[in-house]
């Protein structure tokens, strides 16, 4: 289970079994290229990851060999077509530990997953006077939904701090509890600081109560091994783009307890079993949550590229990318000035920071002309913002294809910058 102790005083790799970095980097066509006459570096990876020429290949092979719509036809290329899907369901299963297959539905990303239990689960459980629990370092993502709800239903919505190192206050958080707490939804890792969650334990304190948690994984899932059962979650959502599979695919994992009483968020094909006029019975899961075309192309790459994560090793990533933050964080924090957002114990590889006296736009646009890609602004977490008194930060973020130069790299174009603005 994705864990992240936090990192010993490494300055360069001691991993004892080391895959090729040469040979990963070469992996991913993207990384060869120049921009402005300088071979990029790509420190984006919060946002989105970049694809392996595996992931390419095989989505390139279904449309070239493969593709036909699913579930609805009897010919060959359908019945293929189906079965590189439904093998793709059982893959998720197998990474993420889920008890059921049935209980992995496929959605268009992490947002379509909140959004999916924030309706359906809000539908069947939350009313009036009800509360609807998260925390200060939530995504957009994981509070506008739930805000909706609470708006739809006239229930109230509560939220947990955090600490100036950008960590969860656990006692704070168990007071908010109450008999009408009805879920907490909380994310695994922050996106825009970094911090870890102990997400088992707060599950437990929340099911201890009889509260269900949904888990926003989108930060998490590429970063080290997730068992939903062993952390007990009764929802945990993540995106295919954000572990280096395709755009547009992402999975919602539910109990099956919660998704049999749920009502479908969507309506029409492939959701139903029968339709009249004055009636419609809804399919079975993991169907019931699948209406329309559902992006089986994005879930074969999905495949594909949680095949791709394997074969590097999750023990290896884990300890890379670990060692990389332990390596920007000492190379950036000696820039007189250079002040990093997000100092909790336990995190990924993310260094969100700001240089004094020096907007965060600024700093990323003159990166950008360096060959340097990092992300600025709030990273669609403004309360996070707020809480720090500031308008966003410039964030690196560090995925196993990158290197300790190129983190040199961006140490010394940071120099440059404070230079270039006096």
């Amino acid at each position: 289970m994705i864990s992240f102790p936090p990192p010993s005083r490494l300055k360069k790799s001691t991993t004892t079994v080391k895959p090729n970095l040469h040979q990963i980097r070469s992996d991913f066509p993207i990384l060869s290229q120049k921009v402005y006459g300088k071979d990029i570096v790509y420190f984006d990876n919060a946002a989105t990851t970049q694809k392996p020429k595996q992931v390419i290949e095989a989505i390139l092979n279904f449309y070239s060999n493969t593709n036909s719509n699913i579930h609805r036809g009897v010919h060959y290329l359908s019945e293929k077509s189906t079965e590189a899907y439904e093998n793709a369901r059982k893959t998720v299963q197998a990474y993420i530990g889920a008890k059921h297959l049935h209980e992995i539905v496929f959605t268009a990303g992490t947002t379509a997953g909140i959004n999916a239990v924030a309706f359906s689960f809000g539908e069947r459980f939350v009313k009036a006077d009800d509360e609807i629990l998260i925390t200060h370092m939530e995504h957009h993502a994981n509070i506008v939904p739930w805000q909706m709800l609470a708006e739809r239903k006239g229930a109230k919505l509560k939220v947990a701090p955090i600490n100036q190192n950008g960590e969860l206050i656990l006692d704070e958080l168990e007071k908010l509890f109450t008999p009408k707490t009805k879920i907490l939804a909380i994310s695994q890792v922050s996106n825009s600081l970094g911090t870890v969650n102990p997400i088992k334990e707060i599950i437990q304190i929340a099911h201890d109560k009889g509260i269900p948690v949904l888990v926003d994984g989108a930060q998490a899932i590429q970063h080290g091994k997730v068992d939903v059962q062993d952390l007990n979650a009764d929802f945990y959502v993540f995106s295919g783009h954000k572990i280096y599979g395709p755009t547009g695919i992402g999975v919602l994992y539910g109990k099956e307890k919660w998704l049999e009483q749920m009502p479908p968020y969507q309506g029409g094909g492939d959701m139903i079993k029968h339709v009249t006029f004055e009636k419609t019975t809804y399919n079975e899961l993991p169907f019931k949550f699948e209406a329309g075309t559902i992006n089986y192309v994005g879930a074969v790459g999905l495949d594909a590229a949680i095949e791709y994560v394997e074969s590097i090793g999750l023990e290896f990533i884990e300890s890379y990318e670990k060692e990389l933050l332990t390596y920007a964080t000492e190379k950036l924090l000696r820039i007189d000035g250079l002040r990093i957002f997000g100092t909790a114990k336990n995190k990924i590889a993310v260094t969100s920071f700001l240089l004094e006296g020096i907007h965060q736009f600024d700093v990323g646009m003159v990166l950008d002309k360096m060959g340097i890609a990092v992300r600025t602004g709030t990273h669609c977490t403004e309360p996070i913002m707020t809480f720090f008194g500031i308008d966003g930060t410039v964030r690196p973020s560090y995925a196993f294809y990158n290197t300790f130069e190129e983190i040199d790299q961006l140490a010394e174009a940071l120099v440059k910058i404070k230079v270039m603005f006096g």
